[in-house]
């Protein structure tokens, strides 16, 4: 059985009528993509980073101080202790 003959050439956004409910639409060509991107884009974007930038930094901040607490304390691993050697001809 072949899916065109169950659709019956309709296509899947258009397989209901539904009654009772009024839709409009709009042409992309009529609308203004970018109406209000910095009058009200720009404001709104600043808001929402001040928002945020509380919530979101502590974690990155106390993430990198463990990365960096770590390789310091790999790297000091890493070297021979002077001590061990100070008696060696």
């Amino acid at each position: 059985m072949r899916l065109s003959s169950i659709l019956n050439g309709q296509h899947f956004g258009n397989l209901a009528k539904v009654h009772g409910i009024v839709t409009y639409k709009l042409s992309p060509f009529e609308q203004r993509a970018f109406a209000g991107a910095i009058s009200k884009g720009l404001p709104n974007m600043v808001r929402r980073f001040r928002s945020n930038v509380f919530i979101v930094t502590p974690p990155f901040i106390l993430g990198y101080l463990i990365y960096d607490l770590t390789e310091r304390k790999h790297t000091a691993l890493l070297r021979k202790n002077p001590a061990d050697y100070a008696n060696d001809e």
